[in-house]
């Protein structure tokens, strides 16, 4: 019968081989795919606060979130069959002008750990492109990522273009190395994370209203 204990670990461990090894298991088992996706999910819990911690760094989390996608990949068939998906979306993008994803690819992994359906719309990105996607895919939160000085001041642009479109409930969440609490809080944005770890929650409080 499929370790659900051991698929948590091995995605902890970056494992990718046995996390893809026990989902097939468990959907060959028939098992809950909820039940599988939570054994996921608790696993990326535990590795975003090792990284808060300090006890694992950004290429252990990228092992984890890599070993993460390929057992969602086995699952994500099952889901759909099933009905089940996730409660929430997110539309993700580099700012136009930026060529950098390693931070937004991380976020991206991250929120799918904690069960948030996520469209990735890649680097260089304008705020027209986000607006289009938000209300193509009935997004509840864009998530803007920055790694230049020079780049981020567009952030503000696409915050102002969000509002504008009236996209009600939309949440906007900032982050990138230049990025700061006080930017994000001058340019009208629901929230701030200052790594992919901290982005799981600054998208759930984002969605709480908080």
């Amino acid at each position: 019968m499929a370790n659900l204990g051991a698929l948590t670990e091995a995605i902890e461990a970056g494992d990718r081989a046995s996390a893809v090894r026990i989902t097939r298991e468990a959907v060959e088992e028939g098992l809950d795919p909820r039940t599988v996706l939570a054994a996921m999910t608790t696993a990326m819990e535990v590795i975003g606060a090792r990284f808060q911690c300090q006890e694992i760094y950004v290429p252990e989390m990228l092992i984890s979130a890599r070993a993460m996608k390929e057992a969602t990949a086995v699952l994500e068939p099952v889901l759909v069959q099933a009905g089940i998906r996730p409660e929430h979306t997110a539309v993700i993008g580099t700012i136009k002008g930026d060529l950098h994803d390693i931070g937004k690819n991380l976020v991206g992994m991250m929120w799918k750990g904690a069960s948030i359906e996520v469209i990735d719309l890649g680097t260089n990105v304008g705020p027209e492109r986000f607006v289009e996607a938000a209300k193509e895919h009935g997004a509840h939160i864009v998530g803007i990522s920055a790694l230049l000085t020079t780049t981020m001041v567009g952030m503000k642009d696409v915050v102002a273009a969000i509002r504008a479109a009236d996209l009600a409930g939309v949440k906007v969440i900032v982050g990138g190395a230049p990025v700061t609490q006080d930017y994000a809080d001058q340019i009208g944005a629901d929230g701030y994370a200052s790594d992919a770890a901290s982005a799981v929650e600054a998208a759930r409080k984002a969605l709480r209203g908080a």
